[in-house]
């Protein structure tokens, strides 16, 4: 991402990819470990959800950081509904491009909207390949949505250190000819 990209219609994709397989998320799915440590799929869907309404606070001129991680909760019928109300209000809030150019604070510092939205698609596309582990493992996902992530990952998000404050466990090695998907899962310490 360079300074003067519109990181908006990629992020947009990668909430619609997540809205489609939210559809279909089954309840009885929900209480399954998916590769992100520490959450299963109900926890990691409520994260992620929150994640999009950070987002969106954010456009709106709110500091990402004065909500939760995470939405409240969610009837285990309306995972759909709850990711396309995320969407919706995501959509609305950076549909003024002036956004991209405005100071945001979020996890790592203060940053201009579109970088806020790049270092975002990294945790959303992310976290839709967790969510497909569980949902729908053979999920097509799309390959240049995680080569975006994977990319910035890369640049902002260092090999090491790991641990702390930054959030992400050690790089683990990908299997040779890995999908672009798991390569960025690698990298973010998922175990392989």
């Amino acid at each position: 991402m360079d300074a003067t990209s519109d990181p908006r219609p990629q992020f947009l994709a990668a909430l619609g990819q997540l809205e489609k397989l939210v559809g279909a998320a089954e309840p009885e799915l929900l209480g399954r470990p998916t590769p992100c440590d520490g959450f299963d799929l109900r926890a990691l869907l409520g994260h992620t959800l929150g994640v999009a309404h950070r987002v969106a606070y954010t456009g709106e001129g709110g500091r990402g950081l004065d909500l939760p991680s995470a939405v409240g909760r969610i009837a285990d019928t309306d995972w759909a509904g709850a990711a396309g109300r995320a969407y919706a209000r995501v959509a609305a809030a950076w549909a003024d491009g002036t956004a991209l150019d405005r100071a945001v604070e979020v996890p790592w510092g203060v940053v201009p909207g579109r970088a806020a939205l790049a270092g975002y698609l990294v945790e959303i596309v992310t976290h839709t390949w967790d969510i497909a582990q569980v949902v729908d493992p053979a999920a097509e996902l799309d390959a240049g949505l995680a080569q975006a992530a994977l990319d910035t990952a890369r640049a902002f998000v260092p090999a090491e250190p790991r641990g702390g404050a930054v959030p992400f466990g050690p790089v683990s090695p990908a299997p040779d000819g890995a999908s672009v998907h798991v390569r960025l899962a690698a990298w973010l310490g998922r175990r392989i």
